[in-house]
């Protein structure tokens, strides 16, 4: 008996949809089949903006027999609640006992059921599920990386040019992907790291850090000293991605 149902379309969209995937054991093998490795996106944390993303795992299968199926699935689940799932049928290489096989997903902020609360790396894991053509079979749960919401900074230092020893004013704005309304929106309350590099550049240091306001602004002053290059740094927690903005050439006379 097949310990999950067959769904071969590519994103979950509905609460209705996953109802259709029967509970797996969290491991279940017959015969010698091993899955011996499976990686998510190379490994790399997967991160979404508001469009969506396709992302590629891999599993390693060692097995005598030739492969009759091979079902990749990425989750968000607690327990026996899915509360994400995209799944497909993989393709594979190799005709000795070592497999590879592998299914590229999609992943789509759009989809009803990917919302903000699922950023980071809990609860995410990926699904396998493997036939060989003598009968032995094998599935079973694996580690997955994160899901992160991406972020953007902004920068403008002015004036421009600026006298040696005056105030310059550098500004900016930290916005994240709000996969709730697919829109880009300001991230508040959040440390964010101004940085300089004197001309010619050959490494930033960190001058101070600043608190994002109520829509993601960014405001500071600071004196202008020389000619170099500003910008914001973000290093975020665990459900957001770190980003920089670009840099923003100030000339001091």
């Amino acid at each position: 008996m097949r310990l999950r149902a067959r769904i071969r379309t590519g994103i979950v969209t509905a609460l209705a949809a996953v109802t259709l995937v029967a509970t797996p054991t969290a491991h279940a093998t017959v015969g010698n089949m091993r899955i011996t490795k499976v990686v998510v996106n190379g490994g790399k944390d997967i991160v979404l903006t508001t469009t969506a993303k396709k992302v590629t795992v891999v599993a390693t299968i060692s097995e005598d027999s030739a492969l009759t199926e091979v079902e990749i699935s990425l989750e968000n689940r607690v327990g026996d609640d899915v509360n994400f799932s995209t799944h497909g049928r993989a393709t594979c290489t190799g005709t000795g006992t070592v497999k590879t096989c592998s299914r590229t997903l999609t992943l789509d902020p759009a989809g009803d059921l990917l919302h903000n609360g699922l950023a980071g790396p809990r609860n995410w894991k990926a699904f396998v599920q493997v036939y060989a053509k003598d009968g032995d079979f094998e599935s079973g749960f694996f580690p997955s990386v994160g899901v992160r919401r991406a972020t953007a900074l902004t920068v403008d230092a002015g004036p421009e040019p600026v006298r040696k020893g005056a105030t310059l004013t550098v500004n900016g704005r930290l916005t994240v992907a709000n996969w709730n309304t697919n829109t880009w929106t300001g991230l508040s309350g959040q440390g964010v790291q101004l940085q300089y590099c004197k001309y010619p550049c050959t490494g930033y240091t960190t001058v101070k850090t600043v608190t994002s306001n109520a829509t993601g602004n960014l405001r500071t002053t600071v004196t202008a000293a020389a000619d170099g290059y500003w910008r914001w740094k973000y290093a975020a927690p665990y459900w957001t991605a770190p980003s920089f903005s670009a840099a923003d050439y100030v000339d001091v006379r």
